[in-house]
């Protein structure tokens, strides 16, 4: 999706402004990849903008790096304070998407990247419906790719790593191209992972199931987390379970969920149409349990909101 630029960028503490907020060529992430990232949404509330839980991902980010052993320049408390800052300075007020990047600058080349000096950049700009605004009420034509997602020992599945990325782009690229929206992606061992950027669920018998993250080598997921907390609270309980790529095909619902992406219903996957067809009952529940949290309509999920 084409971005739309905005004033402000927050740039190892100082607001930049949005053209001139450039790294150069020569930096070592651009070279090599190493460096971890988020996404965070802001939504307009009642109260104001709000960003959904924000503290949660800033310390994802911090354990990314910690991973990666990137020894960052500023705290939980100031990154969190910083994003608030860009969101204020930039006027978002109907709402934006936040995107922080902690990098390796110029200085260094070669694949060690000790030496290089660790940059810090929080963009924010308007972003509508990842996979389109029809996908959140129609659902979305998935497939399953043959690319499969890293194995731990390859790539730290447990960190938002740039340079890891480039195994979701190979599948997007080879599902859009297909003619599907989004791609399904298998471990290494042939089981279901989760997708290019979001989390996996399906319905069966009235039972939600997800791949457990740290055996299907998926990100944990802050907007997974929090539709775990969603349907539990509505009486819908939700199982770990490892799962193949025919539990998907037969599956009574199934839905993905991700800051991006938010919470979309699937309508099928490999041509397989599940359910229906259509947004199930379940799915159908949650997304609007959500979309409620995240614009400050649901008290009970309050402290997920940082006001701005």
């Amino acid at each position: 999706m084409p971005l739309t630029p905005t004033k402000k960028i927050w740039m190892d503490g100082t607001l930049v402004d949005w053209e001139n907020a450039t790294t150069h060529v020569l930096s070592h992430t651009l070279h090599y990849g190493m460096g971890a990232f988020e996404g965070i949404r802001a939504y307009k509330t009642p109260q104001g903008v709000a960003i959904f839980r924000l503290r949660e991902h800033m310390e994802r980010l911090l354990r990314s790096c910690k991973i990666l052993m990137i020894d960052v320049p500023y705290s939980l408390g100031e990154l969190c304070d910083a994003a608030v800052e860009t969101v204020r300075v930039n006027e978002m007020n109907e709402g934006c998407y936040i995107r922080p990047l902690i990098y390796l600058g110029y200085g260094e080349m070669g694949v060690n990247p000790m030496g290089a000096p660790t940059n810090v950049i929080i963009g924010v700009w308007p972003w509508g419906a990842y996979l389109g605004a029809e996908s959140l009420e129609k659902g979305v034509r998935m497939k399953i790719s043959s690319w499969a997602r890293h194995h731990p020992n390859s790539m730290p599945t447990a960190s938002k790593t740039v340079g890891g990325y480039v195994n979701s782009c190979l599948a997007k690229l080879e599902a859009v191209k297909a003619g599907y929206d989004e791609a399904i992606m298998l471990g290494t061992d042939g089981l279901v992972s989760e997708c290019t950027g979001e989390n996996l669920f399906i319905v069966r018998d009235g039972m939600i199931i997800s791949p457990p993250p740290s055996e299907a080598g998926a990100l944990r997921g802050i907007t997974q987390s929090s539709i775990v907390k969603i349907a539990n609270d509505l009486g819908h309980p939700v199982s770990f379970e490892a799962m193949r790529r025919d539990d998907l095909y037969l599956a009574d619902e199934a839905f993905l969920t991700g800051t991006a992406a938010e919470v979309v219903p699937i309508e099928s996957v490999d041509d397989r149409v599940i359910g229906a067809g259509m947004p199930g009952p379940i799915t159908k529940e949650i997304q609007s349990t959500y979309f409620q949290a995240v614009r400050g309509a649901r008290p009970a999920y309050e402290s997920w909101l940082t006001k701005v």
